[in-house]
């Protein structure tokens, strides 16, 4: 296992971030759900996977053999940081919410725990075809 590539991994935590953000947001201009907060978790969840895939997917596409775990963990920790310097004080903290609500809703740590799972299962996905390709089958 090679060390993680932070720039790389920076910018792919960015990329997913831009897209994790216009849903959420964008989820509210659309209500379907009685409770937008709960809408905007939701929309968020599911537009995170293809966006975590992508993430993920620019960061190996050069050959990186980060583990899939680390540059999760690493990813999160940046779109954390996204999060607490842009997103808490531009949407939350506006609507009455704080910092600490954000942090500390249960729904913000399901997110986080999915976007380390995708990342990590993309790395997996990937050597699982890597030892296919290689055995000819």
């Amino acid at each position: 296992m090679k060390k993680l590539n932070v720039k790389r991994a920076a910018i792919s935590s960015v990329m997913v971030y831009l897209v994790g953000i216009a849903a959420f947001v964008g989820s509210y201009y659309f209500p379907v759900l009685e409770d937008p907060h709960v809408q905007a978790n939701w929309v968020l969840s599911l537009a995170l996977i293809p966006a975590a895939l992508l993430g993920a997917y620019c960061y190996y596409r050069s050959g990186e053999q980060t583990n899939g775990w680390l540059l999760g963990a690493a990813m999160f920790l940046v779109a954390m940081a996204l999060d607490a310097i842009i997103t808490v004080p531009l949407f939350i903290i506006p609507n009455g919410g704080s910092h600490l609500s954000f942090f500390t809703d249960p729904g913000f740590w399901l997110i986080a725990v999915e976007y380390l799972s995708v990342v990590a299962a993309y790395r997996q996905i990937g050597n699982a075809v890597n030892i296919v390709r290689a055995s000819g089958s």
